[in-house]
Parts: C-alpha cells; sequence; structure tokens
C-alpha cells in the first residue's frame, strides 16, 4: 500500500522515472515494475526449509537486481528483517539508499542506529517522536505524517455502510480484524469468533462483520467461521467501511490498529505469534505496548491481549467493559483523537515522494 502510494506521487511528480519493485498488485497497477511479488517474501515466525529455500531464491534474485541493474536510487519500505540485509547489499553496490517508513530500532535494537548511519543515505518517518530519536542518533531524516491519514476518509456514513452491509441500523456490531497473514488468520480468528459466541449466549443481540485481506484466503476464512456456527458478513476490499461501521473492533496487532484509531472505532488488540518466535521477542523488545495507538499515545489506553492472554473468555470480558461503559467508549475515541492528531496531516507520500526525488537529485549533483 505504501509503495503503491509512493510510486503514484513519484509519477505525477517525475513522470520519466522508471520504477522497479517487490510488491503486489497495488504496486503494479501504480506503474511498479514487479521484480518479485511480495507474497512470496510474506513470512512471520518460524517456516520450514521448503519455504527457507524459496525464501533464499527470492532474496538471492533481488540481491543480483541490487548489484548488476542500473538503478540511481532504492527506497526501502518497513521490513527491517529483509530490508537491512538489502540496505547492506546496495550500499556495497554503489547505491544511494532511503528508508521509508522507519525500522523500529527504538522498540528492538537501540544500538543499531549506528548500522543505519553507515548503510542509509536518509530515513523518512511517520511517527512524530521517531524523528527526534534518529535526529538525536545524527541520521539523516524527514518527518512526513503517517500515510495511512490519506487512506481515511476524513468521516464515515455509518448508516449508509450498515445498509450497504446488510447490517440493522440499531444493532451492536462487532468488527473483526484478524490480520493479513494465513498464519494471523488461523491463531486469531478462532478466538475472536469464540468471543463473540460468548457475548451472543450472554443474551446480546450482536452482528460480526470481518474484513478479508487480500493477502488470506477467502474461502479458509468462510470455513473457519462456518466451523464456528456463527453468521458472519464476509467483507473484501474495504477494512475502512468494516473499521467505520462496528461499534467495537477486534483486531490483530499491527498497522490496522492505527487505521482504526484514525477512523475513532473502539477495540481490542489481540495477538498470538508462534511460541518461539513470541520468547524471542521478549528477549529482544524494549516497549511495553505493541499496539501502535498506545505507542504514539505514550500510554496505554486500548486494551492488548497477547499470547497466552489472548483467550476467547477474556476478549469477551473486554468487550463487555467497553460496550456497557459509555464514559470509557468516549475517553478511548478522545485518546484516539489525540493520536491522530499526532500523526501529522494528509499528503505524506507525497512529502516522501519529495525526500526520494531529493536525493536522486543530490546523486545526480554528484555524479557531474
Amino acid at each position: 500500500m505504501h509503495g503503491a502510494n509512493l510510486a503514484a506521487a513519484l509519477r505525477a511528480k517525475a513522470p520519466e522515472l522508471s520504477i522497479l519493485g517487490v510488491g503486489g498488485p497495488r504496486m503494479q497497477a501504480a506503474g511498479v515494475e514487479l521484480v518479485q511479488s511480495l507474497g512470496h517474501l510474506n513470512v512471520i515466525g518460524i517456516v520450514g526449509p521448503s519455504a527457507v529455500r524459496a525464501l533464499a531464491r527470492r532474496v538471492l534474485a533481488i540481491r543480483r537486481m541490487l548489484r548488476q541493474d542500473p538503478l540511481d536510487l532504492v527506497v526501502l519500505i518497513d521490513n527491517p528483517g529483509l530490508n537491512f540485509h538489502f540496505a547492506r547489499v546496495a550500499k556495497r553496490a554503489g547505491r544511494r539508499v532511503v528508508y521509508y517508513i522507519a525500522p523500529q530500532l527504538w522498540a528492538w535494537r537501540p544500538r543499531r542506529m549506528r548500522w543505519i548511519q553507515r548503510r542509509v543515505d536518509h530515513v523518512v518517518v511517520i511517527l512524530t517522536f521517531e524523528a527526534e530519536l534518529y535526529r538525536r542518533a545524527g541520521v539523516p531524516c524527514t518527518f512526513v505524517g503517517h500515510p495511512l491519514l490519506d487512506e481515511v476518509a476524513p468521516s464515515y456514513d455509518r448508516d449508509r455502510l450498515r445498509a450497504t452491509y446488510g447490517l440493522p441500523r440499531e444493532a451492536c456490531v462487532i468488527g473483526l480484524l484478524p490480520g493479513s497473514r494465513a498464519g494471523e488468520v488461523r491463531a486469531l480468528l478462532p478466538v475472536m469468533l469464540e468471543a463473540v459466541r460468548l457475548l451472543q449466549g450472554q443474551g446480546r443481540s450482536l452482528k460480526a462483520i470481518l474484513a478479508v485481506a487480500e493477502t488470506v484466503d477467502p474461502d479458509e476464512i468462510k470455513r473457519l467461521c462456518d466451523g464456528a456456527g456463527l453468521d458472519v458478513r464476509l467483507v473484501a476490499r474495504d477494512p475502512n467501511g468494516v473499521m467505520a461501521v462496528a461499534d467495537l473492533l477486534f483486531i490483530a496487532s499491527g498497522t490496522a490498529t492505527l487505521q482504526a484509531a484514525i477512523i475513532g472505532t473502539p477495540m481490542v488488540i489481540v495477538y498470538k505469534a508462534p511460541w518461539l518466535t513470541y520468547l524471542l521477542a521478549r528477549l529482544l523488545v524494549r516497549v511495553r505496548s505493541i499496539g501502535l495507538p498506545n505507542l504514539v499515545a505514550g500510554r496505554t489506553f486500548i486494551p492488548e491481549l497477547i499470547q497466552h492472554h489472548a483467550t476467547p473468555a477474556r476478549l469477551a470480558d473486554q468487550a463487555r467493559r467497553i460496550l456497557d461503559d459509555a464514559s470509557s467508549c468516549e475517553a478511548m475515541r478522545a485518546e484516539m483523537a489525540r493520536v491522530r492528531d499526532l500523526l501529522g496531516t494528509p499528503g505524506a507520500s507525497s512529502r516522501a515522494a519529495e525526500v526520494v526525488l531529493g536525493q536522486l537529485r543530490r546523486r545526480e549533483a554528484g555524479a557531474r
């Protein structure tokens, strides 16, 4: 999504650019010549030997591109697990490197700021507090605001959305966003569905609506919903609509939580990882919260149910507490509005494109 928006902004400002990339259909539609599909690199946790071999082949292909193709600039987006490696390869090949959606070194490995200093020419940050951290470390950076502000409408007509999705106007609606990876969906969706069932069993009249990510199999999601014995409205390609139409969200930790905060819908953040991945993360992570709205706010105002705490009973309890307490809902919405203000103003992709073009001009000036 961010790559597609950046590519579109670059083409609007400099139509003559030729852009190669690793991504998906949105980037391709924005005019990026795909050299690898992002789906082939989008993995999480511990994977088997066949997946490792396939991943290694694709990583080697990208390494060859970075070394051999006549590239003027390399833009890395998020995903430090792979992009740290690609930054090293690109820099050794003499490329100029921009990092967009900066690595969250403040959460994982603060000492790796020195690594960034050596291998990245400019960092583009999207969270206000990140800019000061990078500047303090002597890393050239620019704060552009959060690109999600360009993905979310200023307001939504909830009644119209409910009519569109066949939901009663006065119903209590739970929105389910179980993630964009197959592993996340398998781990989290059964927990969410069982929590909905528990709430319904307590005499609540609830409707459930689920945002189906483009990267997951809708048939598998339907099987999980049917297996839980629940009537769930499945919605593809409209996560914002699902967030806006709901009274409460059960949502996987990730970018979607910030998207929901911008829209202003109360939520409970849920996450489970493979146990070895979770234990490694506990050793490395330096922050108390994992939800992006909580990190931006500087305090945990949205409940987080992580790993063994992510049970249907606890999720249902948190839902009851929020749904039954109007003042709690309003306090959460007020804090989400503050988070939205902290994210800057719309136009992040356009401002990021200006940074990229500025780095291109610097390279051309150096070549002359």
